[in-house]
Parts: structure tokens; sequence; C-alpha cells
């Protein structure tokens, strides 16, 4: 395998990952407490960067940018175990760096542990919707172009609609629970996230082979054809009339 995906994969996630924490902490700072503001803030930076991120390291790497995408894609044959090992590694060591970026762009203490408790039902529930409609994006999107729209639109809804803003990838839990700032999670709580972070990645995964299967495609098509077929007959039918009338 060639050293290019892993490093535009670790590219991808650091930037990400900079991107979450520090537009956090610029968030935070200029909304005077004001928590929707905060949020609505982060998550523009968060939609704008993982849009950009994706189209620009999608023809390389594919942008998983993310565990659960790596493990969905073994599992559909476009990785191998030692491939997905691989983008794994360097996708959490990407952000656990750009956590430390974040920090430092800001004059921050570089190593942090956060404070911030995620935690309960509502919060693992969001997560697991979350990545596993994530997931089912990924899989209906039919190039990196289409994906880098879809999948920023996904998740920047799910920053609001979800009790856990959405974090959808083990790798930056992993990452934001390196910070103490806007958008932390504290270590204790990383586990279950990732725990339901994957299980929504299975659902999501089975879900997309049932929707997006070749067989409901052709059914699909079949269908489609039967109304081209009844609409041929039609005009057929109009023409000959209109003969008979002439």
């Amino acid at each position: 395998m060639s050293s290019r995906p892993l490093i535009a994969e670790c590219l991808g996630s650091m930037l990400l990952a900079a991107a979450v924490i520090g537009s956090g902490i610029m968030a935070q700072r200029l909304a005077a407490g004001n928590q929707a503001l905060a949020l609505l803030a982060n998550t523009a930076a968060t939609v704008a960067v993982l849009a950009t991120l994706i189209a620009l390291v999608g023809p390389i790497s594919g942008a998983h940018l993310n565990p659960a995408v790596s493990i969905v894609e073994t599992l559909r044959g476009r990785l191998t175990a030692s491939q997905a090992l691989g983008y794994i590694v360097v996708q959490v060591g990407g952000c656990v760096l750009g956590a430390l970026l974040a920090h430092a762009m800001f004059g921050m203490p570089l190593i942090q542990s956060s404070l911030h408790v995620r935690s309960g039902f509502a919060q693992w529930l969001s997560e697991g919707v979350a990545t596993a409609g994530l997931i089912l994006v990924v899989m209906g999107a039919p190039s990196s172009k289409e994906a880098a729209w879809r999948v920023a639109a996904w998740i920047g809804a799910a920053y609001w609609f979800t009790a856990s803003t959405s974090f959808a990838n083990p790798a930056i839990t992993i990452a934001r629970s390196l910070t103490d700032t806007f958008s932390g999670i504290a270590p204790v709580d990383v586990p279950a996230f990732i725990v339901s972070q994957l299980c929504g990645a299975v659902l999501g995964l089975l879900l997309g082979r049932y929707l997006l299967s070749q067989p409901h495609a052709a059914q699909t098509q079949r269908v489609a054809d039967d109304a081209d077929g009844a609409q041929a007959h039609r005009s057929g039918c109009n023409d000959g009339a209109q003969q008979q009338a002439e």
C-alpha cells in the first residue's frame, strides 16, 4: 500500500480535529456565554472544513477520516484488514495531533484532559443515530465530490438534532477527550461513545446494504422501464387512432 493514502488520512484527520476544537475555542471566547451562538459557529466551521477536506483527499485516500467508515469499508470488501488498521492508526494519531495544534494556535497548554461530562442513554443513542446516518450517506454517495457536501450537510444537521452534537467518529472522540474546551468530552465517557458509534456504523451498513443493493436498484429500473413501455404503448395507440381518423 502506498504511503500517500495514509499521509492524506493523517493530514485530513489532523486538520479536521484542529478545526472542530479550534473553532470551539474561538466560538466560546467570542460568544460571551451564548451557548447557541457558540454551537452555531462551531457547526459552520466544521461543515466547511469537512466538505473541503473530503473533496481534497477523497481522490487520494477515499477521505474516510473516521475509523467507523474504514471498518465499514473493510466489511464491504473495499479495504483489506491491514489497510484498515493503517487507516485507523493514522486517523487517531492525526486527530490527536489536531488537538495539540488547536491548543498551540490559541496559546493554551498542549496537554489537557476534558472535564465536559457527556453521558447517558440519550447521548449514546444520539451517537448511534448520527453514525448510522453518516454511514448510510457515505454508502449512497457515488463519488467523493458528492460525498463532500452530503456528509458535511449530515454532520452539520446532526450537530443540532442530536443530544451529543454528533461526534460520529471514534478518532475525533479520543482527540476531544484531550481538550478541556467547548468541544471536549471527559475521558471516562469516551468508551461508551465509541461503542455507540460502532453499533451505529453496523446499523448504517445493514441499512445501506438493504436500501442500496443491486436487486432493489434493478427493481427500480424495471419499474421505470415498465413506465416507459406503457408510455410507448399509449403513444402507439394514439398514433394508430390518428391514422385511422385520417
